[in-house]
């Protein structure tokens, strides 16, 4: 009955008294316990929260409790930004979908930080960066080396957000010339940040669902010279197909949800034909269902992660996805 966002930031802060007054065991039970290594990193159970619905690392010891092996925050950016006007979140309940332009809103990365620090979580968390709408393209690569820097001793793993129909020719930087320059500083760095903590955080790319064959092909090309660590297929799409004759159909923004599913799980069997198990894909997109989450493990997935899945099917579903999959 509330508009999204204000559901959004309503049903985070009810969590975060449940769990304040300890009541999360009670509500959601104990987490299911279905360890899997991926990237080097021992995930508690595969069924991770995707970047997006905790954009400043308010709120993860509360998210954990509903029994997420792993936690994605972020997007978050070097400097705070306000992201679009509102309206910018819009439910489709018939497709079990939503639209989003938030555009990377985030308190920016010294927040995120601090807020890091205080975690008691003990699965693994992941901190997704991006860049600054007001950033200048030829300052995009130092956006993301901002925030690599000040995260990499707080991260298990970093994802870089380069597939965000929300922010102008962000997803450029998944092409060419953009992607070799991006990856190239985000290695050296990692490996001047390796060398300086004696620690190893993983990067993982996370890509769009409508890329063509050929550029999945020059990613996957990409990701295999620089030696990355991972792949996250995929964030929204652009497409309107299934939904462009429902209300909010045709809003401007990211397609997440049910409608996803299909073109989101396509490309994950297309990095594994090429990829052939020399690089791990995070699953993201449409999961909304048991059936869901093993149809994508099916496809070539090590990890899944759920966003949509989790306001329409409600918190349940997290442990129901990890129960399945101990057995």
């Amino acid at each position: 009955m509330l508009p999204p966002e204000t559901a959004h930031t309503l049903t985070l802060s009810s969590l975060q008294k449940v769990y304040q007054w300890k009541l999360s065991p009670w509500l959601f039970g104990k987490p299911v316990s279905v360890p899997r290594t991926v990237m080097g990193l021992h995930f508690p159970n595969p069924v991770g929260l995707a970047a997006g619905l905790d954009k400043n690392a308010d709120y993860i010891d509360c998210l954990a409790s509903l029994g997420f092996g792993f936690i994605e925050v972020g997007t978050v950016t070097p400097q705070p930004q306000g992201g679009h006007p509102k309206p910018r979140l819009f439910r489709l309940p018939q497709a079990e979908a939503l639209i989003n332009r938030m555009g990377f809103n985030n308190l920016g990365v010294d927040h995120l930080v601090n807020q890091v620090k205080k975690r008691h979580f003990p699965g693994i968390l992941g901190i997704n960066i991006g860049k600054n709408a007001s950033t200048p393209p030829e300052l995009t690569v130092s956006d993301y080396l901002i925030s690599f820097f000040k995260v990499y001793p707080y991260a298990d793993y970093v994802t870089l957000n380069i597939s965000s129909p929300n922010t102008e020719k962000l997803r450029q930087w998944q092409q060419g010339q953009y992607l070799t320059n991006l990856l190239s500083a985000l290695k050296q760095a990692q490996e001047q940040l390796h060398e300086q903590y004696r620690r190893y955080v993983p990067i993982a790319v996370k890509i769009a669902p409508d890329l063509t064959e050929e550029e999945i092909a020059v990613m996957v090309d990409k990701l295999l010279e620089y030696q990355l660590d991972g792949v996250i297929a995929t964030n929204t799409t652009l497409s309107r197909i299934s939904v462009q004759h429902l209300r909010h159909g045709q809003e401007a923004g990211g397609l997440s949800g049910a409608p996803l599913f299909p073109a989101s799980t396509q490309i994950i069997k297309r990095l594994h034909e090429l990829l052939q198990g020399r690089l791990p894909i995070i699953a993201s997109g449409g999961i909304m269902s048991v059936q869901d989450a093993q149809k994508k493990l099916a496809a070539g997935a090590s990890l899944v992660q759920l966003y949509s899945g989790l306001i329409y099917r409600g918190p349940f579903l997290v442990r129901e996805i990890a129960r399945s999959l101990s057995s």
